[in-house]
């Protein structure tokens, strides 16, 4: 090592802390990390950063921009070598969470998801609503209206407060 260059520790962190700051597509108020999708970044002898990522769902269609944010965002912080590889095991859950990146969601007027449902073997098909307690981001008032299974992504139902009356979304348990 060349007297003054960054440890390889140093990298390693820079490469961390790079990969950390990229936001998700669909929810820019998160970062990948606050998502819980970034496993992991590891720096290669040769200086290849491999980070690792698990989508939240199969054939999650923001994965291709999740990959190439991050090589852009490595790139940008001087990592010339990226390879992002995604890991399906273990699957994503939403506890996966960060407690920051529920505040985020809590503050961008979207309802975070409540603990995921335990589960052992496939899980069972249902084409009923799900049944949640939610309190609205907004007033805090529980007793939110099922509108939609489905928000403007595959990982939101739309809801609407009983209270104020706002519509908003909640992030699905998975």
């Amino acid at each position: 090592m060349a007297p003054g260059a960054p440890s390889r520790a140093d990298l390693l962190a820079a490469a961390r802390r790079a990969a950390a700051s990229v936001t998700d597509p669909e929810m820019p108020m998160l970062t990948l990390a606050d998502l819980g999708v970034l496993r992991g970044v590891d720096l290669a002898d040769d200086g290849t950063v491999t980070a690792t990522i698990t989508p939240t769902y199969s054939g999650c269609p923001a994965m291709a921009a999740m990959r190439d944010d991050l090589v852009r965002r490595l790139r940008e912080h001087g990592f010339p070598a990226v390879r992002v590889h995604v890991s399906l095991h273990p699957a994503w859950s939403s506890d996966w969470i960060t407690p920051q990146g529920r505040r985020a969601l809590a503050e961008a007027g979207l309802s975070a998801p409540g603990p995921a449902p335990r589960r052992d073997g496939p899980v069972p098909l249902s084409l009923l609503p799900v049944r949640r307690d939610l309190a609205c981001p907004r007033c805090g008032a529980r007793g939110a209206e099922p509108v939609s299974e489905f928000g403007p992504t595959a990982c939101t139902a739309l809801y609407r407060c009983a209270s104020c009356c706002e519509p908003f979304q909640h992030v699905k348990e998975v």
